[in-house]
């Protein structure tokens, strides 16, 4: 049988719940990754994984196929990662956990997704400061030169398979639980890495609606990461509301930078999220890390997060990312206050008083997409306000920007539908 047949055969199995060899997902996802299936049996073949999934041996199967079907890097020693499942707008700390691990002496080469379910992906909010488009030779000369990169995965073909796929997904705003743990793996996998954290929030209006299907997921990674001698861990937390302020690419970016230059305005909650994650990629990386590093950790700090900290305080943090920019083909200059979102802004005020109960991620994705994120990088919004707080009649609670009028005027519209703010 030929290979698009036996694609075809595995997608009619699948469909009816039986398990495939890894014979028959290599065909499938070979025939996606050389654009030879179309799209309408490649959302067959997404539609049979979300309704029945995907045992463990399948997983592995879908992870290695993803790879082997597209290119890989490679790179000596230690390889530091963190990938988050996504599903958060406003939520934008890979832009700073890089710098800071990069900093500590460890090699993270980073490769990020564009937006799937929410108005920006890390490789969007990065593009607004660099290029994100890359070979896989520029990229070596750039993590030579800074250690680290942020680029977008799918310009070196890895995994194309997976690319394919998140076109497909990306107009329902779904993925299915386990694809979302093959697509993360298959391209660590692909990029070298050694040492992998994964950012898992679940909450009622994220991916993840529950504790237990967190601890799940995070069982399924570690998996993996057995089967491709990968060390990986997790950082599971709930989830109620964006840790940055500012949602879209451009405004989640200039986020980003406040953190990084500890100006007065930055979201402490995405700081506190970065230090969170960048310690534990941090405590995972140093079981294993050069004798020069571990000497140097030992004789300044107490733990992790400690590190974590001086390394962004201290300014270091932000130095390192200047250079990645820089070689990036950014301007390394480049200030917080220099990001100026879209040209029409509507600013909306509370109706009465009260307090925030809820912020609702979806609508927010919802507003942010009419907008005109993240294909419009300077569209989205700025939240004024966060869970628990109080308002007052008149006061500010969110600001709009897009650079198209009539879509600002749409969004405002369809707030009264899709409300961001639940206030009682």
């Amino acid at each position: 049988m030929d290979e698009k047949n036996l694609a075809l055969e595995a997608i009619r199995k699948k469909l009816v719940g039986k398990k495939l060899n890894y014979k028959e997902i290599y065909a499938v996802m070979d025939e996606i990754a050389h654009a030879r299936l179309g799209d309408v049996l490649t959302t067959y073949f997404v539609a049979s994984g979300y309704s029945e999934g995907f045992s463990d041996e399948e997983l592995y199967y879908l992870t290695r196929a993803m790879v082997e079907t597209g290119e890989k890097l490679h790179f000596r020693g230690l390889v530091a990662d963190k990938h988050s499942i996504g599903g958060v707008p406003g939520t934008r700390v890979t832009i700073i956990i890089v710098p800071i691990i990069a900093a500590c002496g460890f090699k993270i080469p980073k490769s990020s997704s564009r937006a799937i379910t929410t108005p920006a992906g890390t490789a969007d909010a990065m593009e607004v400061l660099a290029s994100v488009t890359f070979t896989k030779e520029q990229i070596y000369k750039i993590v030579k030169k800074t250690n680290a990169c942020i680029v977008w995965g799918g310009s070196v073909n890895i995994a194309p398979a997976d690319d394919e796929i998140i076109k497909i997904e990306e107009p329902l705003l779904f993925e299915s639980y386990d694809k979302i743990v093959v697509s993360v793996m298959a391209k660590k996998v692909a990029f070298g890495a050694s040492h992998v954290i994964i950012d898992l929030p679940y909450g009622r209006s994220v991916k993840i609606h529950k504790l237990r299907d967190a601890k799940v997921l995070k069982r399924k990674f570690q998996f993996l990461g057995k089967k491709f001698n990968i060390k990986v861990d997790a950082l599971i937390y709930k989830s109620n509301e964006p840790a940055g302020d500012g949602i879209g690419p451009l405004l989640e970016a200039r986020d980003a930078l406040k953190v990084l230059e500890q100006a007065e305005d930055r979201p402490i909650a995405l700081e506190e999220l970065a230090l969170d994650l960048a310690s534990k990629l941090l405590k995972l990386s140093l079981e294993d890390a050069p004798k020069d590093i571990k000497e140097s950790y030992e004789k300044s700090y107490k733990n992790p997060r400690e590190w974590a900290k001086d390394i962004l305080v201290s300014g270091r943090a932000r130095k390192k990312l200047y250079e990645i920019i820089e070689a990036q083909g950014g301007d390394p200059k480049i200030r917080s206050e220099d990001l100026k979102p879209g040209k029409y802004c509507s600013v909306l005020e509370a109706g009465f008083d009260g307090t925030v109960t809820e912020i609702i991620s979806k609508n927010i994705t919802t507003i942010a997409k009419i907008l005109g994120a993240p294909a419009d990088k300077k569209a989205g919004m700025v939240l004024h306000k966060r869970i628990g707080e109080k308002v007052i009649k008149g006061n500010e609670i969110i600001s709009l920007y897009s650079d198209s009028e009539y879509r600002l005027q749409e969004a405002i519209d369809t707030l009264d539908l899709f409300p961001v703010f639940e206030i009682q």
